[in-house]
């Protein structure tokens, strides 16, 4: 059998317990992702839910450990999102730059690892 894999859904990453205010304020307030219900069976776990495009960020609940894990995104203005990043206060990460990509990660308030890539 082959698997038909059609896209990706979401991604999951992990704040600390009763971090969700937190949570939103980076990523609602300044990553401007839009907050989206998560279901009623699975509001008691804690956690917030946001909309990227087409693809979900789920925060789920659980203690941060420092890992190489992370998903990254294409996005276009690489630069001009870096700067703005930084005004902010979000701490930065050079990446070793691969042929055709331009790319950086950045750190949520609860450690976890997001790249931007800019292809071209």
């Amino acid at each position: 059998m082959k698997i038909n894999f059609k896209r990706l859904d979401h991604v999951q990453l992990i704040i600390p317990k009763e971090k969700e205010q937190e949570a939103r304020d980076f990523y609602t307030g300044i990553l401007g992702l839009e907050e989206i219900p998560k279901p009623d069976v699975l509001k008691p776990t804690g956690g917030v839910w946001f909309r990227m495009g087409e693809i979900e960020l789920h925060l789920g609940v659980e203690e941060p450990k420092l890992t190489k894990r992370h998903p990254a995104f294409e996005v276009n203005e690489l630069d001009k999102i870096k700067g703005y990043l930084i005004s902010h206060g979000v701490t930065v990460k050079d990446e070793i730059q691969v042929p055709g990509r331009k790319r950086f990660s950045f750190f949520d308030p609860f450690g976890n690892r997001i790249e931007l890539v800019e292809k071209g």
